[in-house]
Parts: C-alpha cells; structure tokens; sequence
C-alpha cells in the first residue's frame, strides 16, 4: 500500500497535464502524474502543428513562463512559419509543423527525467475528500493516492463517446479507452457537467498522394524558434500541400447527410463553430463553391498525412469518396477514418480566476475538461494551474495575469468570469490590448514571472535584461543621430522606412540579432498606439483594482434585478472589473455594486 502524501496529483498526461506536472515538480514538490497509457505522454491526439493565430503568441507566453511546449517544440518541428506577416505586427503568429511522435516521445523524456515526479499508468475513478478539501485520488487498481492538491486535465476522456456514420462507441480518442467513472465522482462532489463535441479529419497514405497538382506550401527559410532559449534550430524544412473542395465534394456530403450523425441527431454535444466539421462547412456556408484542405506530414517516419480542414464523421465509404473527389487525391488511401467525439466537460465559470474550484478547496481543473479546444490552451491552463498549486502550498496569494499583460490572462478570464457555450478557441480578437500582447515580447512580458518561480535560469533572464538595454541604446542612438537635419527616428516613423533603409544604419544595424531589430522598429513606429494601450490600460487596472471580498454577500444587494443578483452570486467575481464582464451585467448594476462596496467598506 503506497502511504506516501504527494503535494500534488495530476490526472492525465496531455498537453495540460505535462505543463502542471512540470511546474509544481521543477519547483521541488513532489507530483504524481497519472495516465492512462504511458505511451500517449503529449499525444498530438489531432493535427500535427503548435501555435498559430493567437495559439503562437500563447506558446510564447507558456516558454515565458518557464513552460515546455515551445522547447519540445523547437526540438522536433519539421517546418516553422510565421503567419500574418502582410498584416501589422500585433497578429503576426509563429506556427509549426511537428513530427506527432517525436513530440510525445521528447515530452516522455523530459517528464521521466524530473526527478519530483512519479509517472503512474493508471485511470483515476474517485477524488477523495474530506471536510470540502480534497485529500486524494482512488484509482482503477483500488489504490488510494494522497496528495494535498489534485489537478484534473482529463482532455476528451470523460465519458468518451466516438462516432463514425452510424456506428458511435466508447472511446477517449482513437484507439483509447475513456474515463468512465471520474465524471460520476466529479458530479458527486458538486460540479455540474455537460456535453461537448470535437472530432478529427482522416489520415491519409502519403505515397497515394499525387503531390504533382497540389499547390506547394513551404517553411520559412529563415525561421524563428518558439522557444527564448532555443539558441538554435537544426530541424528539417518539410513541405505540406494544398488542395480544393469543389461543387462535387459538397454534392457528396449534401447527398449523405442523413448518414451524418451530427445532422441525423445522434450527437447531442456542442461542436467547436470555429473549427467546423466539413459537413458544417457545406451547410452554413452554402454560398462557398470550394474550402482549403491543408495536407500536413505527421513525423519523418511515418507515412501518414494530416488532412486539415475536413474533419468529419460520415461513415466510411462516404469519406472515401469525398476524399477522392478532390485534386491531387483521387486514388488516397485513408490509413485511419475522421471521427466525432462527445465527451464530459465542467462549465469554467465553476471556477475561481486561480482556476481552483469553488465547491471543493485543493481541486483544479485544466484543460478540455473546462471547455477549450486546442493544445495551446490546454498547455496554458495546466500551466497556470501549476503555478497557483505551487502558490497554494506556499500559503501566498494566487497567481493572476490579468488581460492587459498576457493572451493567457484572457483565456482565463473569459473563460471563469464569461463562460463558453461551444468549445472555446483563442483569436487575436479576444484581446483588447493586443499591440501590446505581440509574440515577439512575450518574454519581456512575463519571464520576472517565470524567474520569480524558479522556473527561468538566471542566465537565461539576464540575457533578457541585457537585450532590453541594446534595444533601448538602440533607439537613443536613433533619436540622436541626424540625416538632413532630421532624426533617424522621425525618419524611421514614415510609413515606407525600415530600418534597413535607414541613411548609415543598414551596416551599424546588420550584426544585430532581427528580434532586436524588430522591437526596435515597432517600438518607434507604432509609439503613438503604444502610448495609448497604456493609458487605456490604465484605466481598466483602476477598476481591477477594486476588489471584491471573497465572502461578500451578492444577493443581500438592493437596488439590484434579480438576474444581475443571480450572476454576481454564481461567478463571486474578485473585483469590480471582473463583475463588469459578466454577460448581462449592466453599468447600472455596476453602479449598485460600487455603492454598496463603499458602504461595506465604512
């Protein structure tokens, strides 16, 4: 009988789970990270790339951090590039191709070599408590597991169900077992679950491919890597393809979709709107006559191809044939058929912004299990909440990026304060303050944060502070030096000017290191919006500012509707700021709140 007391448990080893385990472990607590198959550690369980629009900039932020995904990244990636780069800086976004099995087997490595962490093969069934605070975990071998903190990120395996035509069965994804029990016990303490779907396009035979008509898609030659701390790249620079759907293809899926569980009613969970099955694609946007299909390689040993942009869950003769009805696929082998899954997932606004829930004190959550779709904000999640573990064992405050310093800040936020009713995905759009949030300065944002866990060396963060300074005796020198009476930074200012245009700057400029540079150029040109992010920035921390006391009580408000009453109970916001955002919520509510703040306060 194992009588040890781990200071923490983590349930499942994907995206989420790994970053969790990772942080409370490289911070000297001892982890359990228990999965149901040691083999799928990091599992791509769908397409084969990191990062891309607004998922880029938040894999900067977890290497930021102290996080892993952006160095697993860099050393396995077959193809990097950066997306966005004809539209301004502020959603340019770094994205790469990676090889789906050196990925997992590099995070398998990275994980069994901690030496803080346990890894166990085993399904958790129970979360233990006692007194509102959990204590533990019970697991399909009978074996009592303690810890003083559980972190759950379970991904699609609660209640896995698959679906192909008109064939559905248990599953966590292809192939796996699911969780059956974990969704009873988590319900039996209090959190209410619901239903989602997501699912996964077929994989094809890479030499059944007649690449000769598809249009190439290549890396960038020079590419950057994910990771700060990533002094070099040595990867291979594979192409991926891209091909059509046509009037045909939507006949096809048009004909069958009586045989579509999605359309036939089979499937009661709510599908991600933006990342739609192709059967969605041809219904709701019937004005289309054709959508992209992005063919993207698996691994360098592998002779599987990706088939981005139809995902789907027709049965299987169906899918041969819409497969083989576009260019450059007419004789595709498919090595492995799109599936839908549904799956359990626990409504976010269950939890407190530290990510811990608010029925049970210890327990947190991360990942798909809070409703996201995507390994970048799962792996931001397990993060966080891994951080605010190692806070809470500290007996110190949580740990809280607000929206105005990172992407993460407002995964969260939205996510606890706001809710989601389909699987949520991040985009650009999300952020209010996004000329401030780039890629490119995600380090300069958030690495004090990452060094003050222990998780950055200090070499590492001096190479930061020493970057910050050549960046700013770069623009001084900009400022002082004068073509034509006029200062190389005014000229740099014109809409046409780069740097490297710049009268004598070109070779004084060239030995430096192009992030440098670009910060440089983006920190001049764009001063003026700069300047004003900061003072809207300004403002919104003077509302986030104000806080609310944990245990205050909501529905004792007068002058409040009833509704307004109902929300501020079942959110508990932490500030004024945060009850803004609630949906629904009205300025005059916001108003009522203030005043009865400022009575409680006297």
């Amino acid at each position: 009988m194992n009588t040890q007391i781990y200071d923490s448990i983590v349930i499942g080893a994907g995206h989420a789970g790994i970053e969790a385990a990772l942080a409370i472990a490289r911070a000297g607590y001892q982890t359990l990270l228990l999965t149901a198959d040691i083999n799928t550690i990091g599992k791509m369980s769908c397409n084969p790339a990191i990062g891309g629009l607004a998922k880029g900039h938040m894999v900067r932020e977890i290497d930021a951090l102290g996080g892993q995904m952006a160095i697993t990244t860099d050393q396995t990636a077959l193809q990097f590039r950066m997306l966005n780069k004809s539209k301004g800086p502020a959603v340019w976004a770094p994205r790469a191709q990676s090889d789906k099995k050196q990925y997992s087997l590099m995070m398998r490595r990275v994980v069994e070599a901690e030496p803080n962490i346990t890894l166990k093969q085993a399904l958790a069934e129970e979360i233990l408590l006692q007194s509102g605070k959990v204590y533990g975990v019970l697991t399909d071998c009978s074996e009592m597991c303690y810890a003083k903190t559980v972190v759950v990120s379970s991904g699609t395996f609660m209640k896995g169900l698959i679906h192909i035509g008109d064939v559905n069965f248990p599953g966590g994804r292809g192939g796996e077992a699911p969780c059956e029990k974990l969704s009873d016990s988590l319900r039996a303490i209090g959190l209410e679950l619901e239903r989602f779907k997501t699912g996964t396009p077929p994989r094809l035979r890479a030499n059944s491919i007649h690449y000769d008509v598809l249009e190439l898609a290549p890396g960038d030659e020079n590419p950057e890597p994910f990771s700060f701390r990533t002094r070099e790249l040595k990867n291979p620079n594979l192409p991926c393809w891209l091909t059509y759907t046509n009037e045909n293809t939507h006949e096809i899926i048009r004909k069958n979709l009586h045989r579509s569980p999605l359309y036939a009613g089979r499937i009661e969970g709510i599908g991600p709107r933006y990342c739609p099955s192709i059967e969605d694609k041809v219904v709701k946007f019937a004005d289309k006559n054709r959508h992209q299909i992005y063919l993207e390689p698996e691994g360098t040993e592998t002779d599987e191809i990706y088939v981005n942009g139809l995902s789907m869950s027709l049965p299987e003769d169906v899918q041969y044939q819409v497969v083989r009805s576009m260019s450059g696929l007419e004789n595709a082998e498919l090595v492995r058929l799109a599936y839908a899954i549904e799956y359990d997932y626990a409504p976010p606004t269950q939890l407190k912004l530290n990510l811990e829930t608010k029925v049970v004190e210890n327990l947190f959550l991360a990942g798909q299990i809070n409703g996201t779709s995507g390994y970048e904000e799962a792996a931001a999640q397990g993060l966080m909440a891994g951080l605010n573990v190692i806070r809470k064992l500290k007996n110190e405050p949580p740990f809280i990026l607000s929206r105005s310093e990172a992407y993460i800040g407002v995964l969260i936020d939205d996510l606890v304060t706001r809710g989601t009713n389909e699987p949520y995905r991040m985009f650009t759009s999300r952020a209010e303050f996004r000329l401030l949030l780039r890629q490119d300065n995600a380090d300069e944002r958030l690495m004090k944060y990452g060094h003050a866990f222990g998780l950055i060396p200090n070499e590492t963060f001096e190479v930061l502070h020493e970057r910050r300074l050549k960046i700013d005796s770069l623009i001084d020198q900009l400022r002082n030096k004068r073509h034509q009476n006029t200062s190389l930074e005014k000229l740099l200012r014109r809409p046409e000017m780069s740097l490297s245009q710049l009268p004598g700057a070109s070779k004084e400029f060239s030995t430096e290191h192009p992030n440098v540079l670009r910060q440089v150029e983006l920190t001049i040109k764009y001063e003026g919006y700069i300047q004003r992010q900061l003072q809207d920035v300004e403002k919104f921390r003077k509302l986030e500012a104000k806080p609310i006391p944990d245990h205050f009580d909501f529905q004792s408000l007068t002058g409040l509707s009833r509704e307004a009453s109902e929300k501020f109970h079942k959110i508990r916001p932490s500030s004024v700021g945060q009850a803004a955002r609630i949906p629904g919520i009205t300025f005059g509510d916001v108003s009522v709140l203030l005043v009865n703040l400022l009575k409680s306060s006297t």
